[in-house]
């Protein structure tokens, strides 16, 4: 009988044991964005602590060089598409060289139309998700270059976080996917709870640490606390 009860209980303590894991906070998504293309900045629309949408622009460069360029593609390809409809309904009684040769202009103004559209967007420096400005390093009249970029703005996720954390490589089969983080952070009390839904496939090579994620919400990031992860 005694023996069937250590058996239970080495059990029970197996299915219920926990893991020491540190950890720390990051958004769920961060970019550090630049322009890509070279000039002088004309207009800064943000500051630090404004939330902005995906696509807003953000900041742009004095472009009015590159928006008359744009300008004069869009009347050239407008007189181009009209000689090119002309000459289509008599191109039976034409050269066909010469058809060829209003075709190809047709083409080329669609072309170089689309490379100034291309040229213009790269002034603008738009957000690519919703979030919230927490870097700003840029201000009316900064000269930039597309050849050296340099992070101006960072942009991070307004309250989605997630928790890098990390525990022992000996514990490398115990956990897994859908286990239970326990844990506080540093300076607060309270006991919060997630689920582990991402393993690093690899271990640090020297702190000997594996690294999972668990997702959370509206926790300053770069914050730092520890908890257990209970495993089966």
């Amino acid at each position: 009988m005694k023996k069937i009860i250590i058996g239970l209980l080495l059990i029970l303590t197996l299915n219920a044991s926990e893991i020491y894991a540190t950890f720390h906070v990051e958004a769920d998504k961060n970019a550090k964005l630049a322009f890509i293309s070279g000039g002088i900045v004309e207009k800064v629309n943000v500051e630090i602590g404004d939330k902005v949408k995906k696509g807003d622009v953000l900041a742009y460069l004095h472009n009015k060089d590159i928006k008359a360029m744009r300008d004069v593609a869009k009347t050239t390809l407008k007189y181009a598409k009209k000689d090119f409809q002309r000459q289509l309904k008599i191109k039976n009684l034409i050269d066909e060289a010469r058809f060829d040769g209003v075709a190809f202009k047709y083409e080329n103004a669609k072309n170089q139309l689309a490379y100034q559209e291309a040229l213009l967007e790269k002034t603008y420096l738009k957000s690519p998700f919703e979030g919230i400005i927490y870097y700003k390093n840029l201000v009316t009249g900064d000269a930039v270059t597309g050849m050296n970029p340099k992070t101006v703005l960072k942009l991070q996720s307004i309250s989605k976080r997630k928790l890098i954390i990390s525990y022992d490589q000996k514990h490398r089969k115990s956990v897994k996917v859908g286990d239970i983080f326990k844990y506080k952070i540093d300076g607060d009390d309270k006991t919060y709870t997630g689920a582990i839904y991402k393993i690093y496939p690899s271990a640090n090579a020297k702190s000997r640490k594996i690294q999972a994620e668990v997702k959370t919400r509206d926790i300053m990031p770069n914050l730092f606390g520890d908890g257990y992860i209970e495993v089966k």
